[in-house]
């Protein structure tokens, strides 16, 4: 996952949204913090992974896919990101404008395991 920016939706300009800071919102009714972003996959990756290990270790979740369908047919996506509002400021702090991704390593007993990568 790479060229992760924040984006603005229309949707946020109506009374159902408060800004909070730099695109991040309070979704009133829902009581949750939410945030807009754009990013493009890479070659060997899919519209599950990486996306679902950033969402494990800030512990958001998808609060809504922008267009669905291009999120499954597109290596570029647009997503809705949800949570606490320390944990959305962490996972913006943390990967906008960054490359993210999984990179597989054998543990000291010989298992490989997956590590989620941010550089």
């Amino acid at each position: 996952m790479k060229n992760i920016k924040q984006i603005n939706l229309d949707k946020y300009n109506n009374s159902k949204y408060e800004l909070i800071e730099d695109n991040i919102y309070k979704n009133t009714e829902e009581d949750i913090y939410v945030f807009a972003i754009n990013f493009e996959l890479e070659e060997e990756e899919d519209s599950q992974y990486p996306l679902e290990d950033i969402l494990d270790k800030f512990y958001l979740h998808v609060s809504d896919f922008i267009d669905e369908d291009a999120f499954y047919s597109s290596k570029n996506a647009n997503l809705e990101l949800a949570g606490e509002l320390s944990d959305v400021q962490n996972v913006i702090q943390s990967i906008i404008g960054k490359r993210v991704y999984n990179s597989e390593y054998v543990g000291d007993d010989g298992i490989t395991r997956v590590k989620l990568m941010i550089e």
